[in-house]
């Protein structure tokens, strides 16, 4: 029996450094899992478009797919835009079976590869006492998604930094370098900012520069193409094709 194609759902960006971060994270993934097929749509700016994917599917005889919204948190895409497109795919390609997953977050795996992106920028596990940690998402108008972030700095504030503030690139504040000063306000010396986002582009490109207009010591890469985000997308791949009513109540944490 052939297993369902994953299609990984990016949002697409002007920036060309977008689409190749999330090419090279589905490349991760498919060496993970060599028998799996796994394609990539997005849903704006980038090509190929997630019905062009999923038409190409569907004549190519293809019998299911898991649809998986490459998204930290629930907000406005993963629910109003994704289930929109996928509503209209299945009505216009009645064949094809089409199952959205969950979100990637919350994961400690995503805690994970926020870790490793910080080592890789300079900070070591002694460190984490005397920084202060600003954890910087994109932002969202959603609260159930600016929740999500507020809930994960605190939990990493149980990990061992001084301090831990989030932060946001657009519709939410405080911003990057406002979260910044505040941990400086507080009397903490040393200011390590986090990118809580997947791919390059413009909202990282502000956060960066809040950071830098606030002079943070250490600026972390985005978690990008990290060997614990591809096993996430495998986790929630796998997740979507238990039974909800037969799913333990941990899974995906």
């Amino acid at each position: 029996m052939t297993s369902p194609v994953l299609l990984v759902i990016a949002h697409g960006s002007r920036d060309p450094r977008h689409a190749a971060t999330v090419h090279a994270l589905t490349a991760r993934v498919r060496a993970l899992r060599p028998g799996l097929r796994v394609e990539t749509g997005f849903l704006d700016f980038s090509a190929p478009s997630v019905p062009r994917v999923l038409e190409r599917l569907a004549a190519e005889g293809t019998g299911e797919v898991v649809a998986l919204p490459l998204l930290l948190t629930r907000a406005f895409h993963a629910k109003s835009d994704i289930p929109a497109v996928l509503r209209e795919a299945r009505a216009g390609l009645p064949r094809l079976r089409v199952r959205q997953a969950e979100v990637l977050g919350p994961s400690p795996l995503l805690n994970a590869a926020l870790e490793r992106r910080l080592h890789e920028a300079g900070v070591r596990p002694g460190d984490r006492g005397s920084t202060g940690l600003v954890l910087a998402s994109a932002g969202s108008t959603d609260p159930e998604a600016i929740a999500v972030i507020a809930e994960i700095a605190r939990e990493l504030r149980h990990t061992g930094w001084c301090s831990v503030r989030p932060a946001f690139a657009s519709a939410s504040l405080p911003r990057t370098g406002d979260a910044v000063r505040a941990l400086r306000a507080e009397g903490v010396r040393r200011v390590a900012v986090a990118p809580y986002v997947i791919a390059p582009g413009r909202l990282p490109d502000r956060i960066a520069a809040g950071a830098a207009e606030a002079g943070a010591e250490v600026l972390a890469g985005v978690l990008g193409p990290s060997p614990e985000l591809a096993r996430l997308l495998l986790d929630r791949y796998d997740e979507s094709l238990v039974p909800a009513a037969a799913r333990p109540a941990s899974i995906g944490a």
